[in-house]
């Protein structure tokens, strides 16, 4: 029979196993923000005067893919880009121009939440929550104006953070379980944007 150490052999690669299983669930992510990207530079290309612009982090990934799907739809797209120890080289779908460098997180997030008519969080890690988080609060206290906000991958966003369960707890409000949805496609996540600004599907 097997010991305990050989168990404990196993442990990591268990794990690797795991992790691999979840990248592969959240691979479809790539293929749905590339589509958003797309989606969301095509319409506004066909209206006329550019309404809408694809911004991202900047880095590899799922900001990639967005970055990407509206250089494939003959678009610019900006790229807010940050120093970091690892990870986060500029990807090379952003519009070379539109490509900038940040030292601090927080001085980032300003411009983005300065410029953003829409926030659509894809299955991500600290960055992603931090971001997310302050986009939600700067809405719930009136320091921004409303804006969609929306959680791309209902089963991510439900199993991570349970937003029911502090309303219950009564560290938020009802109410504020309203300041964003939950999308699962880059069209229902188009579709939630359109209808918010009230665009034309002409």
């Amino acid at each position: 029979s097997r010991g305990l150490g050989d168990v404990y052999k196993r442990q990591p690669l268990h794990r690797a196993l795991s992790l691999a299983e979840h990248a592969e669930a959240n691979s479809v992510y790539y293929s749905e923000a590339r589509r958003l990207g797309e989606l969301i530079t095509r319409d506004t290309l066909a209206t006329g005067p550019c309404e809408m612009v694809v911004m991202t982090g900047g880095g590899p990934g799922i900001m990639e893919a967005a970055n990407r799907g509206a250089m494939e739809a003959g678009g610019k797209s900006i790229g807010l880009n940050i120093q970091l120890p690892f990870e986060q080289e500029p990807n090379p779908y952003i519009t070379k121009e539109l490509c900038f460098q940040f030292h601090y997180f927080a001085i980032r997030k300003m411009h983005f939440l300065k410029r953003a008519r829409a926030l659509v969080a894809c299955p991500g890690g600290f960055g992603t929550m931090d971001e997310l988080f302050d986009a939600l609060t700067l809405v719930q206290t009136g320091k921004i104006e409303p804006l969609p906000i929306l959680l791309m991958g209902r089963r991510y966003w439900q199993r991570v953070l349970d937003m029911q369960a502090m309303a219950e707890e009564g560290v938020i409000s009802d109410q504020d379980l309203r300041l964003f949805e939950y999308v699962d496609t880059a069209q229902q996540a188009w579709d939630r944007i359109r209808a918010f600004y009230d665009l034309s599907s002409d």
